[in-house]
């Protein structure tokens, strides 16, 4: 495993690194969501895997990153698998301009990950509430968001969740996954 002061097939990180954390949307469902918002024309449909967020885009010291990796596998190690049902669309606007699947069930285990990843080495403030959701579209007209939240309304999906997973942001200005931590 390349230790994560390095970049996967060899070279050195920046000294500072953008990452996240969250919890994937496996196929098909993953792969549904992310064609629904590329038929929205939202930019980053293929830039941003499909996903519920437990850590938004965070600037770390590439040197904390051995603390970073022990800290999430700490977490792992103390959370379940456990279900998640994602049902039908929401939407965070007028304050927010995004459309997103409600996370039915799981947001409970979601809103507890998300606070144990959100602490020790990875400490921070929010801008806003923590509300685990799947964004279908953003930053979009209105008549396109509401297009996607009455497309959104129709969704289902049902998986159990094994872990999660830490991901970078990369110079091209794409996620990309770098390490998986599976619960106990």
């Amino acid at each position: 495993m390349t230790p994560l002061t390095r970049l996967p097939g060899g070279g050195d990180l920046p000294e500072v690194v953008t990452i996240g954390v969250s919890v994937s949307v496996p196929d098909p469902f993953g792969a549904q969501i992310q064609d629904a918002r590329a038929g929205h024309g939202d930019p980053l449909a293929r830039s941003i895997p499909t996903h519920v967020t437990l850590l938004p885009p965070t600037e770390v010291p590439a040197e904390e990153l051995p603390k970073i990796e022990e800290h999430l596998a700490a977490v792992a190690a103390a959370h379940r698998p456990f279900r998640m049902l994602l049902s039908g669309g929401g939407t965070f606007r007028p304050v927010s301009p995004v459309v997103f699947v409600r996370v039915e069930e799981g947001a409970q285990e979601c809103r507890l990950l998300e606070a144990d990843v959100r602490s020790g080495p990875l400490a921070r403030e929010l801008a806003f509430p923590y509300h685990p959701h799947v964004t279908v579209a953003h930053g979009l007209p209105d008549d396109v968001l509401d297009q996607a939240y009455e497309q959104a309304r129709g969704f289902r999906a049902a998986f159990t969740v094994p872990g999660f997973g830490l991901s970078r942001f990369d110079a091209d200005e794409v996620w990309r996954p770098w390490r998986s931590y599976s619960f106990a």
